[in-house]
């Protein structure tokens, strides 16, 4: 079967009402089935999972992002994880028969009508990348939105794959692309010291020689009064969730620190997670349903 999935972010975690808005955006379009949507305050950020055909895909993933810029103002955002635009990034993914070319091929579509529909500016990342600098995801959204308002005027490094070079005065800028399967997988600690959340973090991500496919951050979770180690794996065949876990764990243990529980964002394949991952890698609000083919195999497709 050819399928692609698309997992798009969007700049809000905390208003509920614009949260259902959006995600009732991305189900409305026949053939694309809106799988999952996690959304969280303190990153202030919500993550629809989108699977389907190519073009349905594209056109849930358009009508999502439509009301994501109807929506959400930049200038009023305010959160702990990175981010460029209302419309953050916007990655394909290809799933089962489907190839690699075939998701280069629909960002590069959905990049041409995102810009051309909105006047937004968009970055290609990943497998689109046009340049070596642009693959990383990390790299493309290195500079904010604040300071992005300001460099990708002059700064022809920031100059757009698509769109104006003159950031979108309320949704910002957009990073597209083509990538397998990536998850994203936070771990807690029992402690409010940030300090300790990065200091693992730095030692875990792969850029700093740390583990294979991972990149990681520690952030402050206002809400819960604790310190995450937020990371995404982008190839659990190097490093599974379990190493992940482990290491956060033993490094945590330095400080006298414990992992409180785990949480997948989104949904994740079912050989990357361990037969009790609930109870192996704490995990709350776990379900089968958390199991991207568990939810693909209930789709009338």
């Amino acid at each position: 079967m050819k399928l692609v999935e698309c997992v798009p972010n969007f700049s809000e975690g905390r208003r509920k009402e614009v949260i259902d808005e959006i995600k009732l955006a991305g189900g409305i379009c026949p053939g694309a089935f809106v799988l999952d949507c996690h959304s969280d305050a303190d990153h202030n950020r919500m993550v629809l999972t989108i699977v389907g055909s190519s073009d349905p895909v594209k056109n849930a993933a358009l009508s999502a992002s439509s009301k994501a810029i109807e929506l959400v103002d930049m200038r009023k955002h305010a959160g702990v994880h990175p981010r460029i635009g209302a419309v953050d990034v916007v990655p394909f993914v290809p799933l089962g028969d489907t190839a690699m070319e075939e998701c280069i091929k629909l960002a590069n579509e959905f990049a041409k009508e995102f810009a051309d529909r909105f006047s937004v500016p968009v970055f290609l990342y990943g497998e689109s990348a046009r340049n070596e600098d642009r693959k990383s995801l990390a790299k493309v959204r290195a500079v904010q939105f604040e300071s992005l308002r300001e460099l990708i005027e002059y700064d022809h490094t920031r100059k757009p794959d698509y769109g104006p070079s003159k950031i979108h005065s309320t949704a910002g800028a957009t990073a597209v692309g083509a990538r397998r399967v990536l998850i994203a997988y936070n771990i807690h600690l029992n402690t409010n010291d940030i300090s300790i959340a990065k200091k693992i973090a730095n030692r875990i991500r792969e850029s700093n020689g740390g583990l294979k496919g991972v990149q990681a951050m520690g952030v402050k979770l206002q809400k819960r009064g604790i310190a995450q180690v937020s990371t995404n794996i982008t190839d659990y065949a190097k490093t599974s969730l379990e190493t992940v876990f482990d290491t956060v764990s033993k490094i945590a243990a330095e400080s006298k620190v414990e992992v409180v529980d785990s949480e997948i964002v989104g949904l994740a394949p079912r050989d990357s997670l361990p037969a009790n991952a609930a109870e192996r890698l704490k995990i709350f609000d776990f379900s089968a349903d958390k199991i991207i083919e568990n939810k693909v195999a209930k789709l009338e497709i």
